[in-house]
């Protein structure tokens, strides 16, 4: 299958099972995020979107930790940053119906919480099409950052195509286990 392809058919399935209430471990994934021992961490997260993974009670989770919590914001040239953000604060509809942080504040995660379309065992990541993540991380490839797709068991796939651009995923964390 292509990716068009995929994308279709994970897409239909994903919006079949959002009523499962599909959902991660905060506490395990707490633990996980603890074994990579990072200090002064800086979590970006995104706001779940066409039946994507809630990722909001594990953000508030790590803001009460006393994490940053930051968020993607679309910006010209379909460039995407990430500015602070916390539960509380207040967030506008961008040009894809997806909510952003209002926060002028850029803010660089040195963990991002990354939504997915599919992933393969080699944890390839196939996402919408836009190349909003891989553009961002190409950006700071000198400095690392921890990449960690969020999905569902059931959008993993055999093989993913992938092209020169496209970066390989850290982790994937879904509901049943860590890859």
């Amino acid at each position: 299958m292509n990716k068009s392809e995929i994308r279709k058919k994970i897409l239909k399935i994903r919006k079949k099972y959002f009523l499962k209430n599909f959902s991660i471990n905060k506490n395990k994934f707490s633990k996980f995020l603890r074994s990579l021992n990072k200090n002064k961490m800086v979590i970006g997260g995104y706001y779940p979107y066409n039946y994507e993974i809630d990722v909001l009670e594990i953000l508030e989770f790590f803001e009460r930790k006393k994490y940053k919590i930051s968020l993607p914001k679309i910006g010209t040239r379909n460039q995407m940053d990430f500015f602070e953000w916390s539960v509380n604060d207040p967030l506008s509809i961008n040009k894809y119906g997806i909510p952003e942080p209002v926060s002028k504040k850029v803010i660089y995660p040195n963990i991002l919480l990354i939504p997915l379309v599919a992933f393969d065992k080699n944890r390839n990541r196939l996402g919408y099409g836009g190349g909003y993540y891989d553009r961002y991380l190409a950006k700071f490839k000198k400095n690392k950052i921890i990449k960690i797709g969020i999905a569902n068991t059931f959008q993993k796939m055999q093989k993913i195509p992938i092209s020169k651009y496209d970066i390989r995923l850290d982790h994937i964390v879904t509901e049943k286990k860590i890859y």
